[in-house]
């Protein structure tokens, strides 16, 4: 393997879509602003005349759109940039001159969520090179490489160790992750750490019982290691068909709620975000009323599984070429266990308050009348209601169920399930 160039600090980066990877095309230049405290991006003059607005917030205007805030980038281009895992990952690897949330986007590579992509050229889509992805044959070596992280014991890494490593740049949230290939496609692989040994396990038992509630969820797979485990989510923002015998690789235009709600000056709630599917859902064969009670299904199962981490970020709509927002599939579902009472946006008329009935008060948000609401949420209860055997079923150990149900099942959340289930 060649020697990698050395990273030249500049103040400009370029902007490219990458909706088919082997056909880049310029969106525009992206620059540091606000003191450095944030990222700006201008449109380049064709991606005006032939391109989309990015998100809401970034109209196809010939003008540089500053970020809303500082510490981000504008609008939809806050997506590109990794997270609090990423930026962990790229501080302790690439050891950049500088950490300023230009170098964040740079750094995060070519596999970044979504379909943008960061080059230093204008002139042809140059990214940070990361190579091929790890395979599932890996997955022991980049599990050690994780540990080692963890313990900030990165310097003077080879580059095999930061072939296997480098592509979980791109990821956000907290937990160590890891991008893999299996099958010929990418997937997101998480760990556990020390203190919670078996939530890879939990996440896939909760995301295979949200299934059986009538909610789209990513795939997921447990992995076993030499010591514990792991779960592999599919990714959903990469698209992989074959046409006429060719296979055709699309990459698919990505917004979190927070983008996207922000960009509509909407408050961050599940009410706003069902609002934001009526208005940019697709209407082809009911699809955006269906997205919205699939919506209030995700919200009541998390109140009833006891997930309160369900914040802007966990909530992703994938834009078509028609530029209709879509639902992604459920990701990061999995019970906290914290017995906090609230959830991470607001539900109803009662703020983030953690029930049903205040997730009740704003029903006709999403199409449904009562009796309507009333259903989808029995249905969901129905489902959780026998949330121990599936955990069982799905190999998660009884110390850890027993401990889960000292939230799940206490009677805050046990008399809201009987109470629709009667």
């Amino acid at each position: 393997m060649s020697a990698r160039a050395p990273y030249e600090v500049v103040d400009t980066l370029f902007l490219w879509y990458l909706g088919l990877p082997a056909r880049p095309v310029l969106v525009g230049e992206i620059h540091l602003a606000l003191n450095g405290r944030g990222v700006s991006l201008r449109y380049g003059r064709e991606w005006i005349k032939t391109g989309f607005p990015l998100s809401e917030d970034l109209p196809l205007l010939d003008m540089e759109h500053l970020p809303r805030e500082k510490d981000v980038a504008a609008g939809s281009v806050d997506d590109a940039r990794p997270d609090r895992w990423g930026e962990r990952v790229i501080r302790q690897l690439e050891r950049p001159p500088r950490l300023s949330i230009l170098e964040m986007l740079y750094f995060a590579g070519d596999e970044r969520f979504g379909a943008l992509g960061v080059s230093t050229s204008e002139e042809r889509y140059a990214p940070c090179a990361r190579g091929a992805l790890p395979t599932l044959a890996d997955v022991d070596a980049v599990h050690e490489l994780v540990r080692k992280l963890l313990a900030d014991e990165m310097i003077g890494i080879d580059e095999v160790s930061r072939r296997l490593i480098a592509p979980g740049a791109t990821m956000g949230g907290t937990r160590p992750k890891a991008l893999i290939e299996i099958d010929g496609e990418p997937w997101v692989l998480k760990f556990a750490e020390a203190e919670m040994s078996s939530e890879p396990l939990v996440e896939h038992a909760a995301m295979t019982l949200a299934a059986k509630a009538g909610i789209v969820v990513a795939e997921t797979r447990v992995i076993k290691l030499a010591k514990g485990a792991a779960v592999a989510i599919k990714r959903f923002d990469r698209a992989i068909s074959t046409v006429t015998g060719r296979v055709k690789t699309q990459r698919l235009h990505a917004l979190s709620a927070n983008v996207a709600l922000k960009a509509a000056g909407a408050a961050l709630s599940y009410p706003n975000l069902a609002q934001l599917l009526r208005r940019r859902g697709s209407p082809v064969g009911g699809t955006d009323r269906q997205q919205m009670r699939e919506l209030f299904r995700r919200l009541i199962f998390n109140i009833l599984i006891d997930n309160t981490d369900d914040h802007e970020k966990n909530h992703v709509l994938l834009a078509t070429d028609s530029q209709h927002y879509l639902l992604s599939p459920a990701f990061d579902v999995l019970p906290t266990a914290q017995a906090l009472g609230y959830q991470s946006m607001i539900v109803g008329h009662e703020g983030t308050i953690s029930s049903v009935e205040n997730a009740m008060s704003m029903s006709q948000a999403y199409g449904l009348n009562r009796t309507e609401a009333l259903a989808e949420a029995a249905r969901v209860a129905e489902v959780v209601n026998d949330w121990q055997t599936h955990f069982a079923a799905s190999s998660v150990d009884r110390n850890t169920i027993n401990s889960l149900a000292d939230q799940i099942d206490r009677a805050y959340l046990l008399v809201q399930r009987k109470a629709l289930a009667g």
